[in-house]
């Protein structure tokens, strides 16, 4: 239930919110995790819907600098897997709305770009409920090491995040305003 009020809040806020144009520095985020010596061959991205930062700009920018892009393609019982997508790749609408690779060529980021909510200062994420970027943060985890960014306005921050034990913490969180 606490979830779900806070989950409101913020999505209202965004909404009215992400009508100005902020965008977060695709090159800065490129040197910040270069400077880190972490895998960016296969980035992980995300469509942008429901007010999200656009990291389309962000994907193209790490495209031009050799990764390859994926995006994630929903599956039955709730589970997610990152498909290859280029820019003018046609996209399919899915079942929630949310557009998503139309041919399967399943890939396993090193980097995965998440949407969320809400976050906090612990790198703890909010997300929609669905649980499918914890699933499958889950499993890649067994399968290789992947670093993962929550992509947010700086106004998403709050002082806490209920947390569960399904809940999987972000190693990075990147804002307009700063890199936590």
């Amino acid at each position: 239930m606490i979830k779900s009020k806070l989950r409101y809040k913020v999505l209202r806020l965004r909404k009215n919110y992400s009508k100005k144009s902020i965008n977060i520095n695709p090159s800065n985020i490129y040197s910040y995790l270069k400077k880190k010596n972490y895998n960016m061959k296969i980035i992980g991205g995300y469509y942008p819907t429901n007010y999200e930062i656009d990291d389309l700009e962000i994907l193209d920018y790490f495209f031009r600098k050799g990764s390859t892009i994926s995006l994630p393609k929903i599956r039955k019982k709730s589970q997610m897997e990152f498909h290859k997508w280029f820019k003018n790749d046609p996209l399919l609408i899915n079942k929630y709305g949310i557009l998503e690779p139309g041919i399967n060529n399943i890939l396993y980021p090193d980097i995965l770009f998440v949407p969320l909510v809400a976050f906090d200062k612990e790198l703890n994420r909010l997300g929609y409920g669905g649980g499918f970027y914890d699933r499958y943060i889950q499993k890649i985890s067994k399968i290789k090491k992947i670093v993962k960014v929550g992509l947010a306005f700086s106004f998403q921050k709050l002082k806490t995040i209920p947390v569960n034990k399904y809940d999987k913490k972000l190693d990075i969180i990147i804002t307009e305003k700063d890199i936590i």
